[in-house]
């Protein structure tokens, strides 16, 4: 098959969250199958262009957005290269200078959703115009790119290419669905998702779905985990979209994300000091003392009390509430150390800022960095991630990959890739509860402290947590079938037409 990914940011050239790291991977598991999987993304001013070179593939290419004069775009190309044995990604970069190449970020402008909407109708001009290459099935990925299978089905339904091409919605967090907050949409700004997509220069474009867009004329929909699948067609997690899902539900899928096992390998992690396997676990204990030394925490003959660490972006929906409802009362009470990693909403931030001050046993480093995180998987005993909801995260399985086990709450993606522990039968590979509760958090975390004073017991848990199966081969080959099922869809509903 010949796939194109469109989204708004893709590592190793501009990645802000997960998904910019589901651009890289992804694509290259496909093309490591056999399928010529690529990638489309807007051509930012931050993107290094020294490091990343790129060549020019069509120049002056007219874009249609509903005003008098098209918008003028080109389109650059940085080829697909062998490097230390694996081949990269064919990457095709939307060049504009007014709606890309002036802004210093990817998200957080007041024309947003002009912007968007130009990737997405820019991408399908191109894909017309271009004989070299075509891809046979379109993944869009996010609210940034729900335009993408609307005007597939209105502007180019007759287009005798383009109404061949399948589309995908690939939906990583529901909860942005555009420009505004959806949860406070008045009647008459509510956007049913079947009017005319007005042009760039029409506030009216403000008010469009651009996610329940996506959902509705997408051939097949997914989400990056099967649990979330089910989840979004309810009340409690369907963010007012849950009646459109439900109505779609034969056309909505799940397929849990993986993880680059290159760059997360103990075994040679630059990042950490001291590499170690899921057979080597006494090395391991060797990169608890280094963090304990990073985080400047007790340390002395003797002191085994276990490392609970949170790396995490700071925010409500990552379940911080439930942390600072327990947190005080367990260090009170239990003997472990807490180290906290990440970035986000100053209510947090001030929390963790204020309990590393006054608590020997809690360290904080509030910023981002792309080295700390490792140290604590390849240190820490535990990984605390009580999430409200979780479409997929990728945390708890970078987590388990370095041996540290997972303390998670039952949603989304932690519920379809966290087994709970089993004393009885000695079976799991974390620590897992279900009502979003304090009390059910202060429970798991007791359970993993007292389970931990068992070094056999926790030696197989280890084990079982590293030998799980997060690779992003195994995705893909889901992937390929979900591929051929839009293909299917779309094929029958042509013949329907």
């Amino acid at each position: 098959m010949k796939i194109l990914f469109v989204a708004s940011e893709a590592a190793p050239f501009m990645k802000v969250g997960g998904l910019g790291e589901v651009m890289y991977s992804l694509p290259r598991a496909l093309n490591r199958l056999g399928h010529d999987a690529r990638v489309m993304i807007p051509l930012y001013a931050t993107i290094n262009l020294e490091k990343f070179p790129s060549s020019m593939l069509l120049e002056s290419l007219p874009v249609p957005m509903g005003m008098t004069d098209p918008v003028m775009c080109n389109i650059k190309i940085r080829e697909s290269q062998e490097h230390n044995g694996e081949s990269s990604v064919t990457t095709y970069f939307l060049e504009n200078m007014e709606y890309y190449e002036k802004r210093a970020n990817v998200y957080g402008y007041d024309d947003d959703a002009a912007r968007w909407a130009l990737l997405s109708r820019g991408v399908l001009e191109f894909v017309k115009r271009s004989d070299a290459w075509r891809p046979n099935i379109i993944v869009a990925a996010d609210w940034q790119g729900g335009l993408i299978p609307n005007y597939l089905q209105s502007v180019y339904k007759q287009d005798p290419i383009l109404s061949k091409i399948a589309s995908v919605f690939s939906i990583h967090n529901l909860h942005y669905q555009g420009t505004f907050d959806h949860n406070f949409v008045t009647e008459m700004d509510y956007d049913d998702g079947q009017s005319e997509i007005p042009a760039i220069t029409d506030s009216r474009l403000l008010k469009i779905n651009f996610m329940r867009r996506g959902i509705r004329y997408a051939d097949v929909v997914n989400t990056v985990s099967p649990t979330y699948a089910k989840e979004i067609t309810t009340p409690e997690y369907g963010e007012k979209l849950e009646e459109l899902l439900a109505e779609r539900r034969s056309r909505l899928f799940g397929i849990l994300n993986g993880i680059d096992y290159t760059s997360n390998n103990p075994e040679n992690d630059s990042r950490i000091t001291h590499s170690y396997g899921p057979r080597h676990l006494k090395e391991r204990k060797k990169n608890k003392f280094v963090l304990r030394q990073k985080f400047n925490l007790p340390d002395g003959p003797g002191n085994d009390a276990p490392i609970i660490g949170i790396v995490s972006r700071l925010s409500e929906q990552k379940g911080l509430d439930l942390v600072m409802e327990v947190l005080e009362p367990l260090l009170k009470t239990t003997d472990f150390q807490f180290v906290v990693v990440g970035t986000g909403d100053s209510k947090y931030l001030g929390y963790f800022q204020d309990m590393d001050k006054r608590y020997d046993n809690v360290a904080a480093h509030l910023s981002y960095d792309d080295v700390l995180p490792h140290l604590i998987y390849a240190g820490a005993d535990l990984v605390l991630i009580p999430s409200r909801y979780e479409p997929c995260g990728l945390t708890q399985m970078e987590a388990m990959r370095y041996g540290a086990i997972p303390i998670v709450r039952k949603t989304g993606g932690l519920a379809d890739s966290v087994e709970n522990f089993s004393p009885r039968n000695d079976t799991g590979n974390g620590f897992v509860f279900e009502s979003y509760d304090s009390y059910a958090l202060f429970g798991a975390i007791i359970r993993a402290i007292e389970t931990y004073q068992y070094d056999k017991v926790w030696a197989g848990l280890q084990k079982r947590a590293m030998d799980a199966d997060f690779s992003w081969d195994r995705s893909a080959k889901e992937y390929v079938q979900l591929f051929k099922q839009a293909i299917d869809f779309h094929s029958r509903s042509e013949a329907e037409r």
